[in-house]
C-alpha cells in the first residue's frame, strides 16, 4: 500500500489492482475523521477533516486496517440494450486487433460489473472478466459526447449519463436513463451491480421493473419555473437581467461520491458565509452567485447584502430615488426595488444574500447548481422569480473587513501541496510549476480554470493513468502541459495526472480569478 498526499485534506492510497481498491474502500467505512472515499481503478481517495485527524495519524490508521478477502457483495443485475454504431467502433476494434463484429460479440459475451462511480452522477466504471478490454483513450478528447453514448477506455465500459466532454472511445448508444434523481437509487449503474449488454434496436429495460424505458431524462435537474414561481409569496427575488452566469448556490452536497456526485456548492465559500451573516441567515443558506453584472428586483420587504467581487452596486428604489449600496453591508429593500450589479472591477463572482435565503427546489439535500452534473436549479434567466425562505433566524451583522481580490493583469499567490502524481513530471516541470507565472484564460468556468504558462509542464512518464479521484483545487495536467485548476463542479475522477492541489485556504480566492489574472503557485511548508 502506497499513501500519497492529494491535498492538505485528502490522501490518495494506491492498491495493487481494482479488486484490492474496492476492498479497501469497503474496509475504511467509518474510520474516524474520514469524510468521504472515492474509489478509482487502482486507488482510493480519502477526504478527511484536518480538525479531527492529522494526515499522518490517518495514514497509520488506514494502513493498519484489515482487508476482508471475502467475495465482494453484488446488488442485482441490469440489462442495458445497445445499438453498436459508435463513431469509434472501427478504431477501437483495430486497436484490439479485431473486426468491429468481433468486438461487439466479445462485449456482449463478457461478464460485466460496476466497480465504482465517478466523472459525473450516474457514470459507472464497468469492468469485465475478459482481459481483451484494455483500450486507450482518444488522443484528443471530444468537447461534446451525447447522453447515452456507450464507450470504452482502459479496462472499463461506461455510459455517458448526459452530454459532456469526454475522451473515451465511442462504440454505441443506449436509451437507458443512467441517472434519475427520483429513482431509488438514482444511478442505474451503481457499484456492485452486474451488467449485461444486449444488442438491440429498441429501448432499455431493467429486471425487477426499476427502469421505466423511455422515461424522460431528468438528469437530476431541479429546474426553477420562471413564470409565477413564488408569485404569491410576500418576499421573492426576480431576475430582471441575468449575468453571464447566474446560479443558486449553497454549501453543496458532500457525501454522495459513491453515486458519482461531487459536493459542488459556492465557488467562494467565504463570500457566501459573509453575505449570509450580514442578513442574519444561517451561514449555509442558499444565495445567488453571479459572474458579472445583473439586475434583480425585490418583491415584498426584506434585507439583502452583496459580497464577493467588487464593483458598482446601485439600488433603484421603487419610489424613483437611486442610491449606492456598500459592499458587504446589509440594506433594507421594499417591493419593487431593483439592485444593479455593475461589471466587477476586482474578482469575478458576486454573492447576493437575502434574509431568509432562497427557497429553490433542493436536489439531494442541496440547492446548489452543479453545472457539470446538471444537479440543482438550472442557470437563471430573465423572468425567473425565486421565493425567499425562512433561514433568517439571527440578527444582521455589520460588514466584515474587505478582502483583497485581484483585477485582470494583477498577480496573486496560491498555496499548494505537491502530489499525488508529481513524480509523473520532470524536475524542469516541477520548477516551472512554481517558478513561472500562469495566466487565467477565458476558457474557464465552475468546472475548472484553464491556465496558460510560457513553459508547459513536461511529463517524465508516458502512458495513461488509470482513473482516480480528484479534489476541488486539484491541478490536473492534460497532454498539452497547460494545467487545469479544478473548481467545485469538477469531475470526481479523471485520467490525467494531478501534479498538486490548492490548500483549503486558497480555494475561495481561486473562485474569484477572472480571465487575465496572473497567478503564482507556492508550495506549503511542512508543519
Amino acid at each position: 500500500m502506497r499513501i500519497l498526499t492529494a491535498s492538505d485534506h485528502a490522501l490518495l492510497i494506491e492498491a495493487d489492482d481494482l479488486d484490492e481498491a474496492m476492498r479497501l474502500n469497503l474496509a475504511w467505512e467509518g474510520v474516524p475523521g474520514v469524510l468521504e472515499r472515492i474509489p478509482g481503478a487502482r486507488t482510493v481517495l480519502v477526504r478527511f477533516d484536518p480538525l479531527r485527524v492529522s494526515a499522518s495519524d490517518l495514514a497509520i490508521a488506514l494502513a493498519a486496517t484489515e482487508i476482508d478477502t471475502a467475495h465482494l457483495p453484488g446488488t442485482g443485475e441490469v440489462i442495458v440494450p445497445v445499438r453498436y454504431d459508435g463513431e469509434d467502433l472501427d478504431e477501437a476494434a483495430s486497436l484490439l486487433g479485431l473486426s468491429a463484429e468481433e468486438l461487439v460479440n466479445r462485449h456482449l459475451a463478457a461478464d460485466w460489473r460496476v466497480a465504482f462511480s465517478g466523472f459525473a452522477p450516474g457514470f459507472g466504471y464497468v469492468v469485465s472478466s475478459d482481459p481483451l478490454f484494455d483500450v486507450p483513450r482518444r488522443s484528443s478528447p471530444r468537447t461534446r459526447v451525447p447522453a447515452g453514448a456507450v464507450a470504452l477506455a482502459g479496462q472499463f465500459t461506461g455510459v455517458y449519463p448526459r452530454e459532456s466532454p469526454g475522451g473515451w472511445q465511442l462504440i454505441g448508444r443506449t436509451d437507458a436513463v443512467m441517472w434519475d434523481i427520483d429513482r431509488n437509487p438514482p444511478a442505474l449503474l451503481s457499484p456492485g451491480i452486474a451488467v449485461r449488454f444486449e444488442q438491440t434496436r429498441g429501448t432499455a429495460r431493467l429486471d425487477g421493473g426499476r427502469l421505466d424505458a423511455g422515461a424522460p431524462d431528468r438528469n437530476g435537474a431541479a429546474a426553477v419555473d420562471a413564470p409565477g414561481l413564488g408569485s404569491g409569496a410576500d418576499a421573492a427575488v426576480e431576475v430582471v437581467r441575468p449575468s453571464l452566469q447566474l446560479l443558486v448556490q449553497d454549501a453543496g452536497r458532500p457525501g454522495y461520491a459513491a453515486l458519482g456526485v461531487s459536493a459542488s456548492g459556492a465557488a467562494d465559500r467565504r463570500a457566501m458565509r459573509d453575505a449570509n451573516r450580514a442578513v442574519g441567515n444561517a451561514t449555509e443558506a442558499a444565495v445567488l452567485e453571479s459572474v458579472g453584472g445583473a439586475v434583480l428586483r425585490f418583491r415584498g420587504s426584506g434585507v439583502a447584502a452583496v459580497t464577493g467581487a467588487f464593483g458598482s452596486l446601485t439600488l433603484q428604489e421603487a419610489g424613483g430615488a437611486q442610491r449606492p449600496v456598500a459592499h458587504g453591508e446589509p440594506f433594507a429593500t421594499v417591493d419593487g426595488d431593483e439592485l444593479t450589479l455593475g461589471h466587477p472591477e476586482r474578482g469575478l463572482r458576486y454573492v447576493v444574500a437575502v434574509r431568509g435565503g432562497l427557497d429553490a427546489a433542493p436536489a439531494l439535500g442541496s440547492r446548489a447548481a452543479d453545472t457539470l452534473a446538471g444537479l440543482g436549479p438550472v442557470p437563471l434567466a430573465a423572468g425567473v422569480v425565486l421565493p425567499v425562505g425562512d433561514a433568517g433566524r439571527h440578527a444582521v451583522e455589520p460588514a466584515v473587513m474587505p478582502r483583497e481580490l485581484p483585477a485582470p493583469g494583477e498577480l496573486v499567490d496560491l498555496e499548494i501541496t505537491l502530489g499525488p502524481r508529481d513524480d509523473w513530471f520532470t524536475a524542469a516541470a516541477l520548477a516551472a510549476l512554481t517558478g513561472q507565472e500562469w495566466t487565467v484564460t477565458p476558457r474557464s468556468d465552475r468546472v475548472g480554470i484553464r491556465l496558460e504558462g510560457e513553459v508547459p509542464l513536461e511529463r517524465a512518464l508516458g502512458g495513461e493513468l488509470p482513473s482516480e479521484g480528484a479534489v476541488t483545487g486539484a491541478i490536473q495536467v492534460p497532454p498539452d502541459g497547460q494545467p487545469v485548476l479544478f473548481l467545485p463542479d469538477h469531475p470526481l475522477t479523471g485520467g490525467y495526472p494531478i501534479i498538486g492541489a490548492l490548500t483549503d485556504r486558497s480555494l475561495d480566492l481561486a473562485g474569484q480569478l477572472a480571465p487575465g489574472v496572473r497567478l503564482r503557485f507556492t508550495v506549503k511548508e511542512s508543519s
